[in-house]
């Protein structure tokens, strides 16, 4: 067997309601002075009265830093992690922008190193303040991913990659993700779904078995689950399915790396604002459909896997159905089918496959080389 390593959270606690029970959690991880991350839209559900009446009742002193925005610029992880200095612990409560900024925060406030000096794979040095993730969304798997993006300027997103800065524990309730606008829930679905087929197709020689298990499992439950929680957003089944899902695949691309789909999507959202699981979702069939030329096997195993129905077929046309069935239920949640529906003209596109070309760290991974114009023809195809 090829050696790889497999990092992920020591701890992974999930049920409906235990959100209540977050002030014991917390405080025999983070003590007594805790920073609670999240954003505006968090502060408006009821969500953060809740954790704070949790952990206020359990003796926790808690400052709550709520100015995170979706695709967070270094500003917003200065802010934090100024907020954080008298902190013993960090909770990130809400999606993966409010995590990611939680892990950086805590990274930073406790070790002393600056953004410049951990961008990249590897370069963080520690230590970090105690660290819990609370996911209100099923999608990003940043609860168990040793990952956290920046924005840099106006439209460049750069990552800092360490295993430092995985949280010491993921609390997940599908309660949380009850009351998510249909659009949100879709969007995010499918980024979490890209996870899952990127890290088992993932070229990157940490490519293993376990990874490989974890993204079945997830594809399994989510191709069953996305529509019924689009469509009836209270039934809790599929909510947890969604939510469980979501972490296995942040478990199974945390240590076998996402691919083209994201490099093609970073652009869209940089320069677009278009919210990050909408781009995945934009060039994911694309992109599928481009790779399946030369390394079909992949899809083919999880066309089977995530829509049953595709079982039997030989491997390419298991591949490009995989492809078409995933662009039809994206349309069927009631997401845009191409990028002319989020503003983007031909005129848009030349820009859009230089930036991608940049993100060396994910096209490495790509099943099948990608040229500057490979990606400008995706892009053309999924205008």
């Amino acid at each position: 067997m090829t050696p790889f390593t497999f990092n992920t959270t020591p701890s992974i606690r999930m049920g409906a309601g235990l959100l209540n029970d977050l002030g014991s959690i917390t405080q025999a991880i983070c003590g007594e002075r805790v920073l609670l991350v999240t954003d505006p839209g968090m502060m408006a559900t009821g969500i953060v009265d809740r954790a704070l009446a949790a952990l206020q009742a359990s003796g926790i002193s808690v400052t709550v830093f709520s100015q995170v925005e979706a695709d967070p610029p270094e500003s917003v992880i200065l802010a934090a992690t100024s907020a954080a200095a008298e902190a013993s612990g960090v909770i990130g409560l809400g999606g993966g922008s409010s995590i990611d900024v939680a892990k950086l925060a805590a990274l930073l406030a406790k070790g002393g190193e600056t953004l410049a000096d951990v961008y990249g794979v590897g370069m963080a040095q520690g230590p970090r303040l105690p660290l819990i993730a609370v996911p209100t969304t099923a999608g990003t798997g940043s609860e168990v991913t040793p990952i956290s993006i920046v924005t840099t300027g106006t439209s460049e997103k750069m990552g800092v990659v360490s295993p430092l800065i995985i949280p010491d524990l993921a609390l997940l309730d599908p309660e949380l993700t009850r009351d998510l606008p249909a659009h949100v829930t879709a969007a995010t679905g499918v980024d979490a779904m890209v996870h899952a087929i990127e890290a088992y197709a993932s070229a990157s020689p940490n490519n293993n078995p376990v990874s490989r298990t974890l993204a079945c499992e997830a594809l399994r439950l989510m191709g069953a689950a996305l529509e019924r929680a689009v469509t009836t957003p209270h039934d809790m089944d599929a909510r947890a399915d969604m939510l469980l899902g979501s972490l296995l695949a942040g478990q199974a691309f945390a240590n076998s790396p996402v691919a083209a789909v994201h490099a093609l999507a970073y652009p869209v959202g940089g320069h677009f604002k278009v919210p990050h699981g909408l781009s995945n979702a934009l060039v994911l069939p694309h992109v599928l459909r481009f790779n399946a030329i030369t390394a079909p096997e992949p899809y083919a195993t999880l066309a089977a896997i995530t829509f049953p129905e595709l079982a039997g077929l030989d491997v390419a046309d298991a591949a490009a159905g995989f492809a078409d069935a995933l662009a039809a239920l994206s349309a069927r949640c009631g997401l845009p089918d191409g990028l002319r529906a989020v503003g983007i003209t031909a005129q848009d596109l030349p820009l859009l496959a230089r930036d991608a070309m940049n993100q060396t760290r994910l096209l490495v991974n790509n099943p099948r080389e990608v040229t500057h114009a490979d990606a400008l023809a995706i892009y053309h195809a999924a205008l």
